[in-house]
């Protein structure tokens, strides 16, 4: 499940200028993975395991993705991800689940995720 997560890092460290080629599902896809992340990270935020910092920095990614005009899809997305549950490329899974397959905890999970989201801020252009 972490490759899961971190292909939908990789999508948004593409930024705008990769946008300008995706198809409109594509960019929809990705406003919608986006928006989960930022409901994962709210969701170990309140959890205790991370602070708040890694979802400013997803909010702010979520501003360089073209919003649809219909954002629904994106906001029961971000619902999910505060409960707990990964949605990514048509799959859910509950956190819970992923770090017993993975054998980690889930502030680990929390902490990876919460670390890749500022690793590709980082590489944005300033």
């Amino acid at each position: 499940m972490k490759k899961i997560v971190l292909t939908g890092l990789v999508t948004l460290g593409l930024a705008a200028p990769a946008f300008a080629q995706a198809t409109n599902e594509q960019i929809e896809m990705a406003y919608i993975s986006a928006r989960n992340q930022l409901g994962v990270l709210k969701y170990c935020q309140n959890e205790g395991h991370i602070d708040g910092e890694a979802a400013t920095v997803q909010t702010k990614l979520i501003a360089l993705i073209p919003a649809p005009s219909d954002t629904a899809k994106g906001d029961e997305a971000e619902k999910t991800g505060e409960k707990g549950t990964v949605a990514a490329m048509g799959v859910n899974q509950e956190i819970s689940a992923t770090v017993k397959a993975q054998n980690i905890t889930e502030k680990q999970f929390c902490e990876t995720v919460a670390n890749a989201i500022k690793q590709v801020a980082d590489q944005l252009p300033k």
